[in-house]
């Protein structure tokens, strides 16, 4: 980025081999400002960023040509997984700090819908493409691909440095109520009370959605409790699931400024 034409507001400023400036953009970026009348303008304007800095660095812009990265671009949390059985073949790819966009393809349309709700809601780029045994029924397409989701959700948050840990929402869907916790802890357990008929909504079997969340918390190694307060609607029911796991699992990943470091007492997780 011309730093000079950054075109956009400073919201912080930071030491680090000379001063960065954060700026407010569609992404979180960092820059250097090479000018310096600029970076002298910017001081005037807002001297509140820079009290904290030492003297020497806060009145210089620079000391080096370091690059200058996206901060979203320092740390990428993205991963592919593929999952090649006698009864199906799967390729999953997520971006936990994408925009919500969904490109599914599982041969089966309710779970498509499903799936779809989760990546808008807990703004994770998903894409997904299975081939099952369908013949047969789709328990086992719906249960790999939870597989797979816990096992990219797992490697994409590495050491998990610096997340929320936690996250939790109840969420109503007309005549149903669903919560769900979730905590990125490391150890796979999954509480699930949501009592579904075993109604078929197209190809999908209801209680499969229970089979989708116990599959994706036991690959990611997570506690994920899901609580249907009421409903009678199946379809209801499981997409207030959906969305509800989507929004906990949102918070849980997102990244806590003021956390540094794993967000455990024991160092890790």
């Amino acid at each position: 980025m011309d730093s000079t034409k950054a075109g956009f507001p400073v919201v912080s400023a930071e030491e680090g081999n000379g001063v960065w400036l954060h700026v407010e953009a569609e992404e979180d970026t960092t820059i250097r400002p090479s000018d310096p009348d600029w970076f002298q303008q910017i001081k005037a304007e807002n001297p509140e960023l820079f009290e904290d800095l030492p003297e020497n660095s806060a009145n210089r812009p620079e000391r080096s040509q370091a690059p200058m990265t996206p901060a979203s671009e320092k740390k990428r949390r993205a991963v592919a997984i593929e999952r090649d059985t006698a009864e199906t073949k799967i390729r999953l790819e997520v971006n936990l700090d994408g925009t919500g966009q969904a490109k599914l393809s599982t041969g089966i349309g309710f779970f498509d819908h499903m799936l779809t709700l989760l990546a808008k809601h807990s703004l994770m780029d998903l894409a997904i493409e299975a081939q099952g045994d369908l013949h047969v029924d789709a328990h086992h397409t719906v249960e790999d691909v939870g597989i797979c989701l816990g096992k990219a959700l797992a490697q994409a948050l590495g050491d998990k440095s610096g997340i929320r840990r936690f996250g939790s929402a109840t969420i109503p869907m007309d005549e149903s109520l669903v919560t769900a916790a979730v905590d990125l802890s490391g150890r796979p357990f999954c509480a699930w009370r949501a009592d579904l008929p075993a109604e078929m909504l197209g190809t999908f079997n209801a209680p499969l959605a229970e089979e989708f969340w116990r599959a994706v918390s036991s690959s990611g190694a997570f506690n994920l409790h899901v609580l249907c307060h009421q409903g009678k609607n199946s379809h209801h029911i499981v997409e207030a699931v959906f969305k509800a796991c989507a929004r906990a699992l949102r918070q849980a990943v997102e990244a806590d400024p003021r956390m540094s470091g794993v967000p455990s007492t024991k160092g890790v997780l």
